[in-house]
């Protein structure tokens, strides 16, 4: 798992453009790493694959579950209000943010088998989904932390050991 302070992390991600094997087993070992770190997403960034790839099995504040995965995901649409809520990472572990967020998001992008997909995400599903597209173009969830909380969220990184 890369970690905050990774050039790996801010850098943006390369479009997927062979839709093979090689992409099949990448979603495979990402939602491997996923449920191993006890996640509910992860971009493929953050294991040191710079390609626009996500995984995510997260539940919506109605407690739905939404499990997939997103290949080239662009976000197209956000709306409804901005809540501000707790927010991790699996690369920044251990520190939590308030963090605002749209409450809801819609995604678009492709399967691993090229096929054109579009998710609609509300609540905490929502911003999974906005955490993981900032994730695959060179962002943190920290980028939207201000003030005191950003202060706070820094000071716990440098802490853990963490060098942002």
């Amino acid at each position: 798992m890369r970690l905050l302070g990774d050039e790996g992390l801010v850098t943006p991600c390369e479009d997927v453009t062979e839709f093979d094997e090689d992409l099949a087993t990448l979603v495979e070992d990402m939602f491997a790493t996923m449920y191993g770190a006890n996640g509910v997403g992860l971009a493929a960034n953050q294991i040191g694959v710079p390609l626009r790839v996500f995984v995510y099995d997260c539940p919506d504040d109605e407690d739905v579950r939404h499990v997939g995965h997103l290949v080239n995901p662009r976000l197209v649409e956000t709306g409804g209000p901005v809540v501000r809520g707790p927010e991790g990472c699996l690369s920044v572990p251990g520190v939590e943010a308030g963090t605002p967020r749209f409450d809801e998001a819609v995604v678009e992008g492709f399967t691993k088998d090229g096929e054109a997909v579009r998710v609609h995400g509300t609540g905490f599903f929502a911003r999974c989904l906005q955490h993981e597209c900032d994730h695959l173009d060179g962002g943190l969830y920290l980028d939207h932390v201000t003030g005191l909380r950003r202060r706070r969220a820094l000071r716990a990184a440098r802490r853990g050991g963490l060098r942002p």
